[in-house]
């Protein structure tokens, strides 16, 4: 990285920045509260706000929002006049998920190989990490040159909306000129990176019955209906015979004009075992970034280990579905309703229950302030020129900004490159991108300001 003050700071901010994502990492503030103790979100919760008071942020908030979660915000004033800049990022984290897959415990940040390993490191938690450090590295080099609102979500993996709801009951809470979402991440390691889409998602649960109780499969499997066999019929209607989403009524072959995704590294990337086939057709970026996609999250029925020799009476399942730009995920949400009822075999009674859903969503390039923070990376990247890419997963609160304040400029950066495996065990975060990032931000505060 080329020598200035800014990057000079940050550099020596970041033995610092180690030990507060330590911290903040060894919260299991997972926002799933049957799973984890709301009092683990409820410190992260905490930590934030003590850290954004200790910044000299006023009004510093836990704003108790309507799916029974917290999110902080604070406000940090600038000069008269200046532009007001929201920065957004969440602690709430996925579930460790299998933490016997995990080198190091989940929740405790680990050094290995140069990467820092735990739960939440690069999603999201080390995006209030990347905010801190752009505005103390500004703080130190002549001031913020901008109003800076501060605004850590608690529970955005859940995708229960408690954020969104808040904000359209609140509309003058969050209003600002742009908007940095900290929850993305680079196309790979070394190459700085925008994101332009979003996937926008529903979640809905399937519950299948047909019977009013297990029986005996030697005494009547062959004639009585089985639950789980109708359950998993249904679930496979979900996909052609290349693995292509089949829904009823959606269209599976847009494309992506952009940036594309090499298919030899995607593999590297998702970490495909030998001789397993990727699914879908077109390339891989239209698959993950035009695309609707389906994945079966989760099934309940009998484990292997205990099951007994019987027709099963009830299966359920859960079922997310990516929604792209040009699609409605309320219209989508219906598609896959009615597309679950109707590949129901057997006249099974079935019931499906909506538990989650977000817009997709599309940035606006061409606005002053992503040509700011292209100047910026350019400094904090040096040889590298922004680019521009998709992401296939969803930030619901983006299309909820967007609509609430139709004039602000959106920008998705952060740090969930490819080999952060977030969501995945031994997710880790590069510290070398936190660093380069958080001097992108200061700059890009400080450009925007200029602008």
């Amino acid at each position: 990285m080329s020598s200035n003050p800014v990057a000079e700071t940050v550099a020596s901010l970041m033995p610092r920045a180690r030990a507060e994502l330590t911290e903040l990492v060894a919260f299991k503030s997972v926002a799933d509260f049957e799973q984890f103790p709301k009092s683990e979100s409820e410190a992260a919760a905490h930590w934030v706000a003590d850290a954004l008071t200790a910044e000299g942020f006023q009004d510093v908030a836990l704003l108790d929002t309507p799916d029974g979660t917290q999110s902080v915000y604070g406000y940090l004033p600038g000069p008269a006049g200046a532009k007001t800049v929201l920065l957004y990022a969440h602690y709430d984290v996925q579930p460790p998920l299998d933490e016997a897959g995990w080198t190091t415990p989940p929740f405790e940040l680990t050094e290995r190989d140069g990467r820092w390993y735990g739960r939440g490191a690069a999603d999201c938690k080390g995006g209030v990490i990347m905010h801190l450090l752009a505005l103390r590295a500004l703080k130190a080099n002549g001031g913020v040159p901008v109003h800076v609102k501060f605004i850590a979500e608690g529970s955005e993996e859940q995708g229960t909306g408690g954020l969104e709801r808040y904000a359209e009951e609140h509309p003058a809470l969050l209003e600002a000129d742009t908007v940095v979402i900290g929850d993305a991440g680079n196309f790979r390691v070394g190459l700085p990176t925008v994101t332009a889409t979003l996937r926008g998602m529903t979640m809905m649960r399937i519950q299948v019955d047909t019977l009013a109780g297990n029986l005996h499969s030697g005494q009547f499997g062959g004639a009585a209906p089985d639950a789980l066999a109708a359950l998993i019929r249904v679930l496979d209607s979900l996909r052609g015979k290349d693995g292509t989403t089949t829904i009823d009524g959606l269209t599976p072959d847009a494309s992506w004009d952009g940036l594309q995704y090499d298919e030899e590294q995607f593999r590297a990337d998702a970490k495909v075992l030998d001789g397993v086939e990727l699914i879908g057709d077109g390339t891989v970026a239209d698959r993950i970034w035009a695309r609707p996609a389906v994945t079966v999250l989760g099934i309940d029925c009998p484990p292997v280990v205990g099951a007994t020799p019987s027709v099963q009476a009830g299966a359920r399942a859960l079922v997310s579905l990516r929604v792209p730009p040009g699609i409605d995920a309320a219209e989508a949400t219906k598609l896959l309703q009615a597309h679950l009822e109707t590949h129901t075999p057997w006249g099974a009674r079935v019931r499906t229950e909506q538990i989650g859903q977000g817009q997709p969503f599309r940035a606006d390039t061409t606005s002053p302030a992503y040509a700011a923070m292209a100047e910026a990376m350019a400094v904090a990247y040096p040889g590298q020129e922004m680019q521009y890419a998709g992401q296939g997963g969803s930030i619901p609160l983006c299309n909820t900004l967007a609509g609430l304040y139709p004039h602000a400029e959106i920008l998705l950066i952060g740090l969930s490159e490819p080999e952060a495996q977030i969501h995945a065990v031994n997710e880790s975060v590069s510290p070398e991108e936190l660093e380069r990032l958080s001097v992108a931000e200061a700059l890009f505060l400080r450009n925007y300001a200029a602008s």
